[in-house]
């Protein structure tokens, strides 16, 4: 019963949604789409690994006409090996697609394309150079995100963007190894860091790069450097204090968002999940409820930056107590 109850709790904002996505990247995230789409820029976005949401719900918001978001995940099916099969159960053990349906709902009208699969078939479903983004966020091991780094390369444009998360946290070894052998020997250059994601491309970093470092200096929340590492300039982005102000999303739906057990609603009536249909980015939203107290949202975005066995942890602890009617 416990868990149920907490299952069915809806995300009031986007840090509401359990995950590591900090409000750094998040500006990070933003202002990159929103470069592309002024530049004109056309193309597909794509997530590999997708957690409770929080990172598919931000680039739902920056859909276009003609777009399509895809997200690949397992999300509780079988992995391809034994090691990946090891770090699901131990990371992901809670991680389940109804979950992941139930917060991106909450935000957004349809469902992205959603591929329940290992990422190494992403290219089987996503068309070579039809991507603008694709953000990695899947496996941590060496040899799955050395295959994902090449999945985004087939399929990004020749001046896509990709990110990768955790290049450079202490845990996950393998994605640095992956993250530096892709600069170092497959051409990929680093457009950006922040202290979890390397922002890199295939195609010019310069307009991008220069871009950015203007945009950061002009805000008073996030430090920014130049670095130049193995002959490349990137920029080195921070937060600046304690926090970083993240970018203004349109509110969740929360009191009415509808449940994936049921067929999504979708333009036509029909009832059928539409894959990349969403409604246009600015587009006002019903149902604007009260925002979440400052202690308990405080709360919630400690839960994200806490390893992931301690959040479960703790999310399992709140959830019994809030079953208990003697509390």
């Amino acid at each position: 019963m416990a868990t149920a109850q907490a299952t069915h709790e809806f995300p009031r904002e986007l840090n509401d949604v359990p995950g590591w996505f900090q409000p750094l990247d998040q500006v990070l995230f933003s202002w990159l789409l929103e470069w592309q789409e002024n530049d004109d820029t056309r193309g597909d976005l794509l997530e590999l690994g997708a957690y409770m949401g929080k990172s598919a719900i931000l680039l739902g918001h920056h859909l276009r006409d003609g777009e399509t978001l895809t997200v690949c995940d397992l999300f509780g099916a079988d992995a391809p090996d034994d090691a990946n099969r090891a770090e699901t159960a131990r990371s992901y053990a809670s991680l389940t697609r109804l979950s992941f349906e139930r917060n991106y709902l909450s935000f957004h009208d349809a469902l992205p394309t959603v591929v329940q699969a290992p990422t190494s078939a992403i290219t089987g479903s996503v068309a070579p150079g039809s991507c603008r983004f694709v953000h990695i966020d899947a496996s941590h091991l060496y040899e799955h995100v050395h295959g994902d780094i090449g999945a985004a390369r087939e399929l990004l444009r020749p001046d896509g963007i990709v990110v990768l998360d955790d290049f450079r946290t202490e845990h996950t070894p393998g994605v640095a190894a992956a993250a530096w052998e892709a600069v170092l020997n497959r051409g990929l250059r680093p457009v950006c860091l922040s202290s979890r994601k390397m922002y890199g491309t295939w195609g010019d970093p310069e307009p991008a790069r220069e871009r950015l470092l203007a945009a950061l200096r002009g805000r008073d929340d996030c430090g920014v450097g130049v670095e130049r590492v193995a002959g490349h300039r990137l920029v080195r982005a921070r937060a600046k204090g304690r926090t970083v102000r993240p970018p203004s999303l349109p509110p969740s739906r929360h009191r009415d968002a509808p449940d994936p057990a049921a067929p999504a609603r979708t333009a036509d009536g029909s009832g059928a999940p539409v894959p990349g249909q969403t409604r246009q980015p600015g587009a006002p939203r019903p149902g604007t409820a009260p925002r979440t107290p400052p202690r308990e949202r405080a709360r919630r975005i400690a839960l994200d930056v806490l390893p992931p066995a301690v959040t479960r942890a703790v999310r399992r602890h709140r959830a019994t107590r809030r079953a208990r009617p003697d509390r």
